[in-house]
């Protein structure tokens, strides 16, 4: 009886968490709009409120959805570029402008180019087939890039007109071109500030300093004072000084900043520090994550941090000069400090300075990873002094560190939910193989395997690893001449006994790659298993987005 009204409409709001929970599956999503009216008018603004984020879409098409609302004038605009089959029908289903709440501004670009691509083909697919097309397929990469500026302003020209008042912004620019789009639009922005006033998530990602870009940062701290998250990554080799200065006051003038991120900086963060003791960030900021950051030139952590009343994590993401200073600076704080995530690049050698890190930090740490050749004492200082590790991972491997890192994964399977293991050489492949299956916990979230593979060692590998269930599992093997065929075993000992999820797999032969996600009559064998074959780079977990997802 429940089951039928859930279905029938006759319990909105259960139906509506029902479909909440299914957020970021867009398939699932896909097929809740097909039930009846009222799933279909609950399902459609969460597919619509992202849509420049979606990994691997079919098409581009959606973009058309968005240029139906374009006025007459605007309309005319386009007439020097595109013929239309049906131009601008008269309405669509829904008002899907309304319903955008995330964009990121290189993702919007990159879909409006590969859109344009699309539109300017002429031997597009059924499932790229656009009822638009460019007049001249002879444009030239100006008029390419005139006719792509005109879209982003148009799309953006579009959702200020329908009254969006965006969640999410994220400004990200990586070469001369991205910097163009951006001023197309920068304008607009200043001209209609109730667009982003209420923004609660800004990133600003960008490699030189322009006019515009501190322009921004000056309306940034006049107009939006109610961002929770707060990502600034640097342009490490230009002087940053007054872009800081700028990021203080940004900082200043937030009411409820729970989340910073610093990257990419060599230079001091003076500035924006010291911005953390105001009492609006005193009282409300619990993460800061330190990406790629010098601590060389730093001086006033401790004076920053003993302000900070309700901190509850520190990141610290491949930074360098992890030194006695530093480590000074942190002795200082009279309150805990509460390192959840080390990822370590290159260190030299690892002296006492990173002992006592690692002592202090204890059972708050988390995430841990080391690329250096130091990795066998860190893996003992680990193995010391955290027990609660829940990501582990990459490891740089030798002789002894392999040994080491099965030991620690074996002393923290209670907690371990993410492992990532990287063992190009043969002799490491094989013996992560042949002896990881049977230590490894009930339950892991993610495990990805890079690793030279010998079929009998998988073979091992699996049949010991019989009782963990992998919800994700992305497999990567760099194939040598000899070795064999690896599917048979996977089909055997992970599809028929359904011990996965999501699984992506990825060979590496010569300098090719071959994806297990492109060989399409394996992967409808999977699905009749329930296990669902992703694309490599779709399952791969950056550390940067993990962090940034989970505090």
């Amino acid at each position: 009886m429940a089951c039928s009204k859930l279905f029938s409409g006759d319990l909105p709001e259960l139906i509506n968490e029902v479909i909440q929970y299914f957020h970021y599956d867009y398939k699932t999503l896909h097929s809740c709009i097909f039930v009846n009216r009222l799933w279909c008018r609950l399902t459609i603004p969460l597919l619509w409120e992202d849509p420049f984020s979606i990994k691997s879409p079919k098409n581009y098409r959606f973009i058309e959805s968005y240029l139906h609302n374009l006025n007459n004038d605007d309309k005319a605009k386009f007439n020097d570029y595109i013929i239309n089959n049906d131009l601008f029908p008269s309405n669509t289903l829904f008002n899907y402008p309304r319903f955008i709440q995330r964009l990121d501004t290189h993702k919007v670009c990159n879909f409006i180019e590969k859109w344009a691509v699309t539109v300017g083909s002429t031997s597009t697919t059924k499932e790229q087939h656009s009822s638009y097309f460019i007049q001249n397929t002879n444009l030239s990469s100006s008029q390419m890039s005139n006719f792509t500026k005109l879209v982003i302003r148009s799309l953006f020209l579009i959702f200020i007109e329908n009254g969006v008042s965006l969640h999410s912004f994220e400004v990200i620019m990586f070469n001369h071109k991205e910097f163009e789009y951006f001023d197309e639009i920068f304008e607009l922005i200043l001209q209609n500030p109730n667009f982003i006033y209420n923004i609660k998530s800004f990133k600003l990602d960008f490699n030189t300093i322009t006019n515009n870009i501190t322009r921004f940062s000056t309306f940034l701290y006049s107009n939006c004072n109610s961002i929770s998250s707060l990502h600034f990554l640097f342009p490490s080799y230009v002087e940053n000084y007054p872009t800081e200065k700028c990021l203080a006051q940004i900082i200043s003038s937030q009411e409820n900043l729970k989340k910073i991120l610093f990257g990419y900086s060599e230079f001091p963060l003076h500035h924006s520090l010291l911005s953390l003791k105001h009492s609006n960030c005193s009282n409300t900021l619990n993460t800061i994550i330190f990406y790629h950051i010098d601590f060389g030139n730093i001086v006033v952590l401790s004076e920053a941090f003993n302000h900070l009343n309700v901190l509850e994590s520190i990141h610290i993401i491949y930074c360098y000069s992890l030194d006695s200073k530093f480590i000074q600076q942190i002795n200082n704080i009279t309150k805990p400090f509460k390192l959840k995530s080390l990822f370590l690049g290159f260190l030299g050698e690892v002296d006492e300075s990173l002992e006592r890190l690692i002592q202090k930090s204890g059972d708050y740490l988390e995430n841990f990873g080391i690329s250096n050749d130091e990795s066998q004492q860190l893996l003992q200082l680990i193995m010391k002094y955290c027990s609660k590790i829940k990501y582990l991972g990459p490891i740089r491997l030798d002789n002894q560190s392999i040994y080491l890192l099965l030991s620690l994964i074996e002393n923290i399977t209670q907690n371990l939910s993410y492992l990532i293991i990287d063992a190009f050489n043969v002799d490491y492949s094989s013996i992560i193989l042949k002896n990881l299956g049977q230590i490894l916990p009930i339950k892991l979230e993610y495990m990805y395997l890079c690793l030279t593979i010998n079929t009998s060692d998988l073979e091992v590998f699996l049949k010991n690893s019989q009782n963990t269930f992998i919800k994700k599992l992305l497999i990567r093997n760099i194939r040598k001449e000899e070795s064999g065929d690896i599917f048979s075993y996977i089909k055997e000992y992970i599809m028929k006994k359904k011990k996965v999820k999501y699984l992506a797999v990825s060979e590496t032969f010569h300098g090719r790659n071959e994806d297990l996600f492109f060989q399409k009559d394996k992967v409808k064998e999977f699905q009749l298993h329930d296990i669902q074959i992703l694309k490599y780079f779709d399952l791969f977990i950056d550390i940067y987005d993990f962090i940034n997802e989970t505090y």
